[in-house]
């Protein structure tokens, strides 16, 4: 397999349903209508739909729309902080990736996992003591405010925008496979839901949906691990040898050499199948741990909480709850291999999985729950797009209407009810945005689009969060700017990279020759918000280095955090 093609497969990954959906693309009307998936998609959407409703009516001002009014415990906003973050790509993906190369798909879940401490023991307590609404109340505190916020605004929007496109196109696909409808209509379905949980509940409604999604999702993926180990005693030690059997004999079927077939097999329980190269898999695990710490919808979580022990715990409980279920994940993998890989019934006439690698899962559900247990996992990949997409037009519309209108255009004089206003036009532009953008890029594959969101999240919001937050010598001036260069270069070097360059725009030879950025953009949003912070040395630069004690001892103590304002 070529360089370009090898890329392009790791970062199909990402977003496993739109690789699904591609490669069933056309052959939804030929798939029998899955009544048990129907069935429990209705009472899901009914389910959140109450709620919403339910939600709508206690959500009067702008801090119950963005963040339920603060009012949210430790543990119920932990369950949907990995309810927002327990992805399809996470369920799917790293199911799939295991599937095909064995041990080495864990570095998606280790990757995935690591940058969680990070916001436990660096971030967690600063940001609820120093935020109100969205990550830019932290990185902006002691600086100039519209230059910061609007860095803050662009890179939420741009990080979102990339993740929400993915989504949608995933969710249309999957809605078009349960119920046979035009992708087109199977889109504009699933934008109106999301503009409904946003429009009228808010965070509060959205809240909810998450910790309902996570709750079905904890049980589904438990329940497939326990049936898998059930099988082999609960032994796992049985499960892997098994395994390497499975990837011997498939082996040997096409035609490779008795001792050529023993390494395939056995290979699958050491790492070196899934990235080879060294750089890209160091670039690769930075962008998934430190695009973690810099998701705009995740850190706007920590404001939905009381006080920064609450935060902490929110932290704590979801690490819990994210570790547990990528441990799964591990187990389904190879569950998959056993129990799918050498079933006719799940194979195509190339001997390929049906739909693609991607439903290594969801054909595991059928094998050992028929199906009824298939509808469930489909309600549950349904329900976690639903979810991940209502918590990014909730971060998105938060920057339009507090970080841009409320902050940098009425320079802090509007009214709660104005930002709410403004805050679901908003949303209505992103949903219909969104909608518009799933219908033209059906055809696409925008798998790398939840790459290049981690990349940008991890060159830009990181660096600029981290070095507010922990060096007094930082200002205004290098906060935007750096910032920007970062995000620029985690963009830019994406564009040059094997996945779009060679099989996005067809052209040879790409000039940056790794699959993720992260290993250059992260050290140059560093650099240059250092570099540029040491060279500025005007008036304003030296109110922000004065500001650095009162921020230092409010994030850290919370005195003045009860005020619930930024400066």
């Amino acid at each position: 397999m070529s360089a370009g093609a090898r890329a392009a497969a790791l970062l199909t990954l990402f977003l496993p349903t739109t690789a699904f959906a591609s490669a069933i693309e056309g052959q939804a009307e030929r798939q029998p209508t899955n009544w048990a998936a129907i069935a429990m998609f209705a009472l899901f959407v009914a389910l959140t739909l109450w709620i919403t409703k339910a939600a709508a009516q206690r959500t009067k001002t702008a801090s119950d729309f963005y963040t339920a009014g603060g009012g949210i415990s430790g543990f119920r906003n932990g369950l949907a902080m990995a309810g927002d973050y327990m992805s399809a790509a996470s369920f799917l993906g790293i199911s799939a990736q295991i599937f095909t190369d064995g041990y080495d798909g864990l570095i998606y879940s280790t990757g995935f996992l690591v940058g969680w401490p990070i916001l436990l023991f660096l971030m967690a307590e600063r940001l609820r003591n120093l935020g109100k609404y969205t990550f830019a109340d932290v990185a902006s505190y002691r600086f100039a405010q519209p230059p910061v916020r609007s860095f803050a605004a662009i890179s939420t929007l741009l990080v979102v925008s990339f993740y929400l496109i993915a989504q949608m196109v995933g969710a249309g696909q999957l809605i078009k496979l349960l119920f046979g409808l035009p992708y087109t209509y199977a889109v504009v379905i699933v934008g109106a839901l999301m503009m409904l949980y946003v429009l009228f509940g808010g965070m509060r409604a959205t809240t909810w949906v998450q910790i309902i999604k996570a709750v079905m999702l904890l049980a589904g993926a438990s329940f497939m691990a326990i049936m898998v180990l059930a099988q082999f005693g609960f032994s796992p030690e049985a499960l892997f040898r098994r395994a390497v059997t499975v990837k011997t004999d498939l082996a040997l079927a096409t035609g490779a050499a008795p001792g050529e077939a023993a390494e395939k097999g056995l290979s699958i329980m050491g790492p070196g199948n899934f990235i080879k190269d060294p750089v890209s898999a160091i670039s690769f695990g930075l962008a998934l741990m430190l695009g973690t710490a810099g998701l705009p919808h995740i850190l706007m979580r920590f404001f939905t909480v009381p006080d920064a022990k609450e935060a902490r715990k929110s932290v704590l409980w979801a690490t819990t709850w994210i570790g547990y279920f990528y441990i799964l994940t591990f187990i389904i993998g190879f569950g998959a291999i056993v129990l799918v890989a050498t079933d006719p019934s799940y194979l195509d006439g190339d001997g390929g999985l049906l739909g693609g690698g991607n439903m290594a899962a969801v054909h595991l559900a059928h094998a050992i729950g028929g199906n009824f247990f298939l509808g469930f996992i489909s309600a549950v990949a349904f329900a976690t797009i639903l979810a991940v997409v209502a918590g990014l037009t909730l971060s998105a519309a938060s920057a339009v209407s507090h970080d841009i209108y409320a902050t940098v255009l009425c320079k802090g004089q509007a009214n709660s009810a104005d930002e709410l206003r403004v805050s679901r036009i908003t949303t209505l532009m992103l949903g219909a945005m969104a909608i518009l953008l799933g219908i033209l890029f059906e055809k696409q594959n925008v798998a790398f689009m939840v790459s290049l969101a981690f990349a940008l999240a991890a060159s830009g919001n990181f660096p600029v969060l981290i070095l507010s937050l922990l060096w007094s010598g930082c200002t205004t001036r290098g906060v935007a700017l750096g910032g920007a260069i970062g995000l620029m270069t985690a963009f830019i070097l994406t564009i040059l990279s094997p996945a779009i360059w060679v099989n996005v725009f067809h052209l040879d030879d790409a000039p940056f020759p790794y699959t993720s950025p992260a290993l250059f953009s992260v050290p140059a949003g560093f650099i240059a918000i250092w570099l540029i912070s040491l060279m500025d040395n005007g008036a304003r630069a030296r109110i922000d280095r004065a500001g650095y004690e009162d921020q230092r001892i409010r994030s850290e103590t919370g005195v003045g955090a009860s005020i619930a304002s930024s400066h």
